[in-house]
């Protein structure tokens, strides 16, 4: 562990995403909270892309979809993912991996009773990832759900959340001449205590 002070330093890395996410929510304009969430297909054939980190909890990170999906069906197949997150104006990251849950109970509901009348309707009409004839027929979908769901649609059961309990976290801090910093922080179990290391730029 050595020389880990400074915007490393904490004996919780949970504690510590908290608050590197806090610090990019200053600087960030746009969705400080996204992630790059990287999912195999049953022939190992990675697959990455954009989503939003809802929640650090203290043992998991959590974000929502559509269980229909592509990602969805990749996350349930392997039981396992990954995601970095980047902030530019900070010139920081933090990379995780390890085994993925749905959490489809009442923090789901939760949630989605937060999201805009127009998300939540949204999130009723869209067949996440299935092809669409075109941008009107989704809209006309959006309609038709709005007329027969009201202002207070229930949350789908096949929306809901993902909940990914890390074996891997690493974080990583710009440094001059490309001499970045990083920590990488390891376990097997979520009751194991946390193992350190500096590693290479």
């Amino acid at each position: 562990m050595s020389d880990r002070d400074g915007i490393f330093a904490g004996d919780d890395p949970f504690a510590l995403a908290r608050s590197w996410l806090a610090e990019a929510e200053k600087t960030e304009p746009n969705d400080p909270n996204a992630i790059a969430l990287s999912t195999v297909n049953a022939d190992g054939l990675p697959n990455v892309r954009m989503v939003l980190l809802k929640e650090i909890e203290d043992a998991a990170f959590v974000f929502y979809t559509n269980y229909t999906s592509v990602k969805a069906q990749e996350i349930d197949g392997a039981g396992k993912a990954a995601f970095v997150w980047h902030s530019k104006t900070l010139r920081r990251q933090i990379r995780v991996r390890g085994t993925v849950t749905r959490e489809d109970g009442e923090q789901a509901d939760a949630y989605y009773a937060s999201r805009s009348l127009k998300s939540r309707l949204g999130a009723w009409a869209s067949q996440q990832s299935q092809p669409l004839s075109s941008r009107g027929a989704l809209m006309a979908e959006v309609a038709r759900i709005t007329a027969q769901k009201g202002t207070n649609p229930p949350r789908p059961a096949f929306w809901g959340g993902y909940r990914l309990a890390p074996v891997e976290i690493e974080f990583w801090a710009d440094g001059a001449f490309r001499l970045h910093d990083r920590f990488r922080w390891t376990r097997t179990n979520k009751e194991d205590p946390w193992s350190t290391i500096r590693l290479n730029p």
